[in-house]
């Protein structure tokens, strides 16, 4: 396929994003961390095909994306309060939370009962997000490789393997999100970044 390359301030570029999302497509985006590359989570064939342009281990779940944290409903249930403090307290930022999932989140999501979830602190990002819903979303890269921090190095791997990319610049890079396990009585860190675990445990005061 030909994979479009398209600047995120072009005025129909959220649009086009949507457009090609609902259309069952894949579009490849700036974050606060890295580019990443994403289909609508309710969409499960649609999500199954991100394994596929990444070569990605299909039993790696994929972390779903908000424009806004009062969109937590729309992907999860029985949200415990201790992730409904850690949302209020560090979205929009780089916090991914594990909470109990929708059951009507497809498999190919998360095959488990949980899903990650968080809003990137990007404005590009969330623009797209509030524009088409929650989306499945992971760094864009060919799965074990570099990930991206600009449309360039998105292209050089995932070209010709997904519909469009928004050109936002270079994201800031870095390390990936704090990731944390909000399904039990107290926080689990399950994967070390920005965020804390004093943080964490200050906020939940």
């Amino acid at each position: 396929m030909n994979t479009q390359i398209i600047s995120a301030n072009s005025p129909d570029s959220i649009q086009r994003a949507v457009d090609i999302l609902r259309a069952g497509g894949l579009v490849a985006f700036p974050t606060d961390t890295v580019y990443g590359v994403g289909a609508l989570a309710f969409d499960g064939k649609a999500v199954e095909s991100i394994y596929a342009a990444k070569d990605r281990p299909v039993e790696k779940a994929i972390p779903v994306l908000l424009g806004d944290a009062l969109d937590l409903d729309k992907v999860a249930s029985d949200i415990p309060n201790m992730a409904r403090q850690l949302a209020d307290r560090f979205w929009p930022g780089p916090l991914t939370l594990v909470v109990p999932k929708l059951p009507t989140l497809p498999e190919s999501v998360s095959a488990t009962n949980t899903v990650g979830v968080r809003v990137p602190d990007h404005v590009t990002a969330r623009a797209l997000l509030r524009a088409a819903g929650p989306m499945a979303v992971t760094s864009a890269n060919i799965s074990g490789q570099q990930s991206p921090s600009t449309a360039e190095e998105v292209f050089s791997q995932l070209g010709r393997r997904i519909e469009l990319i928004l050109d936002g610049g270079k994201t800031p890079g870095g390390i990936p999100s704090t990731l944390v396990d909000c399904t039990k009585g107290r926080p689990e860190i399950l994967r070390e970044g920005p965020i804390t675990l004093i943080e964490i445990e200050s906020a939940l005061r």
